[in-house]
């Protein structure tokens, strides 16, 4: 949408995105857009399953015992408890993850990366790595690789707040 600039705009008037800003935005959204769908047809072909589900097993296979409390999972996952519940079922499903209760918090469980669900990950990840460094880091230059990673973390950092009551998907 063609507006004037932010410093011209009335009181009470949006911030329309400037023609370059509306460039620069169209095009992350269609560039993440078509990668989350390349990387899950990938898995979805190969490993069968979503990248949602890849991205689990992972955070299991990095973590201390390979498992994490089912709230810091979600967190870490970026997702919602009631999305990461329907995962974990399916997972469970499948034989790669199992969950425990916690002993110190009657209400709490753990998700646990069973080793097969561990010869899953190690029979895909190649594949998966390979996915990623062609769709992404083959088409830019380190400096580009830098750039990209400074500004997804800018990003990432302004929409997760600290302060209590934030509206972030693993609280919901």
């Amino acid at each position: 949408m063609d507006t004037a600039p932010a410093s011209s705009a009335a009181a009470g008037e949006p911030r329309w995105l400037t023609d370059e800003e509306q460039r620069v935005w169209r095009a992350y959204v269609d560039a993440t857009t078509l990668l989350e769908d390349h990387l899950d047809r990938q898995l979805q072909r190969d490993a069968g399953m979503p990248h949602v589900y890849y991205g689990l097993l992972v955070k299991l296979a990095e973590a201390p015992r390979r498992r994490l409390r089912m709230t810091e999972l979600a967190k870490d996952a970026k997702i919602t408890r009631s999305r990461l519940s329907h995962a974990v079922a399916r997972l469970e499903k499948n034989g790669w993850v199992r969950r425990e209760d916690c002993p110190s918090d009657k209400r709490g469980q753990f998700a646990v990366l069973t080793d097969e669900g561990m010869e899953v990950l190690r029979r895909h990840a190649p594949g998966h790595v390979n996915a990623v460094r062609q769709a992404v880091f083959d088409r830019l230059t380190p400096e580009q690789q830098k750039s990209l990673g400074e500004i997804m973390g800018i990003v990432a950092e302004g929409l997760q707040p600290s302060e209590a009551g934030a509206d972030l998907p693993w609280l919901r």
